[in-house]
C-alpha cells in the first residue's frame, strides 16, 4: 500500500484554475482522531470563499478545502472508542476534506445508516451541522412554529426545508427563478424574490401573523423586511451576508417592542465543543430519520475526483439545487 495520496490545494487566490492537485504523506490520526478514507466529499460556499482569498482556514489549520466527507475509517488514534477500522462514516472537518483521506474529529464523525449511499452521506455533515446549529440551537425553532429560510435552493437552504418538514415546521422560502421556485415546491413555499415582494407574498399567505424564525444569507438589504416578518419573540439569524454586510438602518424601536432576537454565527469559529454538542443533536433528532430514508440531502449533480475545476464552476454559477458533491472513489 502506498503511503502518499492525493489532494487538491489552492495555489492562490482567483478563479477555479487555481485549483491543482498534489501528492502527499497520507496523514496520521492523533489520539482523538479518525482517519477516512475518502469516498465522497461534498462542497460548500465556504470553500468557494476561501478559493476566493475571502475566508482563510485559521491558523495552524490545514490551508487544504473541504469541510465535509464520506468514506470507510482507515485508522483511529489511541483514544478514539466509538469508530473502528472498517465503518462506514461520514464527518464535519476541520479542513482537508479534498483528498484521498482525511482525518477528522472523533466528536464530528457521524455512522452512515444502512441504506444511504456515500454520496448521499457526503452532503450531510456541514449543512447538518449548520442548520441544527443555527435554526434549531440559535433560532429555537420548534413544531407549530413558522420558518423563513433565504436561498431556499442552496444546499443549506434545501437541508433547513426539509428537515423543518420533518419536525412540523412549516416554512417559505425565497429563491431567484421560477425554475427554482418548482424544484423546491415539495418541501415549502417558495417565493421568487426577482418578481414577488416576499414581505407581501408572507402576509398573504398568513393574515399578516408574521414568522417566528429566519436563517439569512442575504444579509443587509432584506434587514427591515425580516424585523418585519418577525413576529414578538421571533429570532432572526444570520449565517452569511452576501447582500451586504452593513445596513444604514435599524429599527431599533421594533426590535425592542416585538422582543426580537437578532444573532448568527460560523461553523469555522466553534471550538471542538461547540461541534460535539452539535454532533449529539444530529445523532438524537436528525440520523434517526436518515436510517428511515427521510430527510436526506438532495444532491444537484456529482463529478469526479479529477473534475474538482468543474464542481466549483458550477458552484459559482449559483445554478444548483441543493448539493454538488465529488467522487473520490
Amino acid at each position: 500500500m502506498s503511503n502518499t495520496m492525493q489532494q487538491i490545494m489552492i495555489t492562490e487566490p482567483g478563479g477555479v484554475e487555481k485549483l491543482a492537485y498534489e501528492s502527499v504523506a497520507i496523514p496520521t490520526p492523533e489520539a482523538n482522531e479518525v482517519l477516512v478514507k475518502v469516498h465522497a466529499f461534498g462542497l460548500n460556499r465556504p470553500d468557494i470563499l476561501q478559493r476566493q482569498g475571502l475566508y482563510p482556514m485559521p491558523k495552524g489549520v490545514t490551508p487544504v478545502p473541504g469541510l465535509e466527507v464520506a468514506g470507510v475509517v482507515d485508522a483511529v488514534g489511541s483514544d478514539v472508542t466509538e469508530f473502528k477500522v472498517g465503518d462506514k462514516v461520514c464527518g464535519l472537518t476541520n479542513g482537508g476534506g479534498y483528498a484521498e483521506y482525511c482525518v477528522v474529529p472523533e466528536t464530528q464523525i457521524l455512522a452512515i445508516p444502512a441504506g444511504v449511499s456515500f454520496v448521499q452521506a457526503a452532503a450531510i455533515p456541514e449543512t447538518f451541522y449548520t442548520v441544527w446549529a443555527n435554526v434549531f440551537q440559535m433560532g429555537q425553532a420548534k413544531a407549530g412554529e413558522i420558518v423563513l429560510i433565504h436561498g431556499g435552493t442552496s444546499g443549506i437552504g434545501t437541508t433547513a426545508l426539509a428537515l423543518c418538514k420533518a419536525l412540523g415546521i412549516r416554512t417559505f422560502a425565497t429563491v431567484g427563478s421560477d425554475e427554482k421556485v418548482q424544484a423546491i415546491s415539495h418541501l415549502t413555499t417558495a417565493i421568487n424574490y426577482k418578481t414577488q415582494d416576499f414581505e407581501q407574498v408572507i402576509n398573504a399567505a398568513n393574515d399578516n401573523a408574521g414568522v417566528d424564525v429566519i436563517l439569512d444569507i442575504v444579509g443587509a438589504p432584506y434587514l427591515a423586511q425580516n424585523l418585519n416578518l418577525l413576529r414578538r419573540d421571533g429570532r432572526l439569524v444570520y449565517i452569511a451576508f452576501l447582500g451586504g454586510a452593513k445596513a444604514k438602518e435599524v429599527k431599533l424601536g421594533q426590535i425592542m417592542m416585538k422582543r426580537l432576537t437578532i444573532t448568527g454565527s460560523t461553523m469555522r469559529a466553534r471550538n471542538t465543543a461547540e461541534k460535539a454538542e452539535i454532533t449529539q443533536g444530529l445523532k438524537q433528532v436528525v440520523a434517526p430519520l436518515w436510517a428511515k430514508g427521510e430527510c436526506l440531502p438532495m444532491i444537484y449533480k456529482t463529478f469526479k475526483f479529477d473534475q474538482i475545476q468543474a464542481a466549483h464552476a458550477i458552484m459559482d454559477t449559483g445554478e444548483h439545487v441543493g448539493k454538488v458533491v465529488v467522487e473520490v472513489i
